[in-house]
């Protein structure tokens, strides 16, 4: 067992020695051993991160247009061919859905998972899981399989949805096919690099953003489950787009045929400058680069047709094939730095609440697994049906507009 005050001393976080020393037993016995597994090397490297100039992130990076696909301009054999391959992928059973449902709905004035907000649709309001749910049942009656529909929570939503799930009998999904699992965690730190304590004597964690579905799909089973369900290629979406296409045979097909292990669907850019990562090569392999990164001269860019060259939007419409997932789990994936408000217990046992940006919290995103590659396939949808995100409690990106785009999708207006 390491010594967890000379831990804490050689790191310089000796002031949770005056928080252990407060606590009773229990709580004392707790915190420690919270403290023993941390890993402190990480921690000093993260915090090096911390606030760092985005822009100094893609210094000397060579940044280059990458090709895609347009659906709605591929050519009727070539559709039908792609269809019948990616149809054949789900038919096989070899096909599993991912849902990334660690948020909270807080944005949304929503206390409770973000899959557990209701949409206010027609003819009846949904649930987000439920919207899920009816679109997988209606994928497996298609094709006459069950598709095994995977989960991921976090720490703090994950009681409540599975919970949420048991309490509306799984939405009428066979519940041995659908399995929930965990993202992992990372401490928050001050802006003087130092641990922070919750309203419970724990140390205060975030979840880890989502590039760490990879490690938690090995770590937690999942990839061992899928294969042992014959599975071969597996789609990763978000639980906050309403109009979420989880089974899309073309994509499938394209990503065979292009002869590549990972794929996404995009959409094109509203406009240069629109707050959303798009798709490109780094170094000459497939990246997403954030808008806070991209130069206006490269964002401005068109090629001869006048189509931005840096236009496809990333939508977390993202596909892998097992092999793919393994590859990725195996590897550290970049963690990026997000300065936010944060709560804590200072150490005269005072709830200190901030409004201000006071500590950082670390994430490592889906997108840094793509350049482990030399290619993926990019398949260009439209927002009307393949984008109704709920991000934002009012306009864009709102519920709203995916009330809008909902109905409009399934012609309920």
């Amino acid at each position: 067992m390491k010594d967890y005050v000379e831990l804490l001393k050689k790191y310089n976080q000796e002031h949770i020695l005056k928080y252990i020393s407060k606590l009773d037993d229990d709580k004392k016995k707790n915190l420690i051993h919270q403290i023993e597994k941390l890993d402190f090397e990480q921690l000093n490297e993260l915090y090096k991160i911390s606030n760092r100039d985005k822009n100094k992130a893609i210094k000397g990076v060579i940044i280059e247009h990458i090709p895609f696909v347009d659906k709605y301009k591929l050519e009727n054999e070539r559709k039908e061919t792609l269809t019948n391959i990616g149809e054949n992928i789900i038919k096989s059973n070899k096909y599993a859905v991912v849902t990334m449902a660690g948020g909270q709905g807080t944005r949304l004035g929503h206390n409770g998972p973000k899959g557990t907000y209701k949409l206010d649709v027609k003819p009846n309001a949904k649930y987000l899981f439920e919207i899920l749910a009816e679109n997988l049942l209606r994928e497996n009656k298609k094709y006459n399989v069950v598709i095994p529909w995977y989960i991921m929570t976090s720490t703090e939503n994950n009681e409540k949805t599975v919970s949420f799930f048991e309490e509306h009998n799984y939405f009428g999904y066979p519940k041995d096919s659908i399995r929930f699992f965990r993202q992992g965690n990372l401490p928050l730190l001050s802006e003087e690099g130092k641990l922070l304590i919750d309203e419970n004597y724990n140390i205060k964690i975030a979840s880890d953003g989502n590039g760490s579905i990879y490690k938690s799909m090995k770590n937690e089973g999942i990839l061992s489950d899928m294969k042992k369900r014959g599975v071969e290629w597996v789609f990763i979406g978000a639980v906050d787009n309403a109009i979420l296409n989880m089974c899309d045979p073309i994509l499938i097909g394209l990503t065979i045929d292009e002869n590549n292990e990972v794929a996404s669907k995009s959409v094109v850019k509203v406009n240069p400058h629109e707050k959303v990562g798009v798709f490109c090569k780094k170094d000459s392999k497939p990246a997403v680069i954030e808008y806070t990164e991209l130069p206006d001269q490269l964002a401005e860019e068109t090629d001869e047709e006048g189509e931005l060259l840096y236009g496809e939007s990333h939508i977390m419409c993202n596909l892998y094939s097992l092999n793919a997932l393994e590859k990725i789990a195996n590897q550290n994936l970049p963690y990026h730095s997000a300065h936010k408000k944060v709560n804590y217990i200072d150490e005269k046992g005072n709830l200190v609440e901030s409004n201000e940006p006071n500590a950082y919290k670390y994430e490592a995103f889906i997108f840094d697994g793509f350049n482990y590659f030399n290619n993926m396939t990019i398949l260009r949808g439209i927002r009307e049906e393949d984008f109704a995100p709920i991000k934002n409690k009012e306009g864009v990106d709102s519920p709203y507009t995916a009330i809008k785009l909902y109905n409009e999708f399934w012609k309920l207006n």
